[in-house]
């Protein structure tokens, strides 16, 4: 059974607005789709990472949850990488609600995500 993360401002089911940087954004819908492509639940996770308070990345918590794929707006570089290693395939695409992100993903609209947002950048440090 596949599971999708995707990054987003209000749990509202399918309806729950992708937002804008991974790393950055309050909560995650967790969806757990069937073989068949049909969603079996959505649930949503709290970020409770550097970025609100909270003690670690987000990428780190997310990782817990064992996802086969994000779908996300930007991601910066140390979350990027960090998916990368672990084989969990990060895409992106002209989504912008977590229904509209599933429908991509399952019918194979949705491009990788292959370079991290140009603003993350400011994060790395200088040699």
């Amino acid at each position: 059974m596949p599971k999708i993360v995707i990054p987003i401002e209000r749990f509202e089911r399918g309806d729950s607005l992708i937002f804008q940087h991974f790393g950055r954004a309050p909560l995650y819908a967790v969806v757990e789709l069937l073989e068949n492509g049909s969603v079996k639940s959505i649930s949503s996770v709290n970020n409770t990472g550097e970025h609100f308070a909270g003690t670690g990345a987000a990428e780190v918590l997310v990782s817990q949850l064992q996802p086969d794929a994000l779908v996300v707006k930007g991601m910066g570089p140390r979350g990027l990488q960090a998916f990368q290693s672990k084989g969990i395939a990060v895409f992106t695409g002209e989504v912008n609600t977590v229904k509209e992100a599933v429908d991509a993903y399952v019918g194979g609209r949705l491009v990788g995500l292959t370079e991290p947002c140009r603003e993350a950048r400011h994060h790395l440090s200088e040699p």
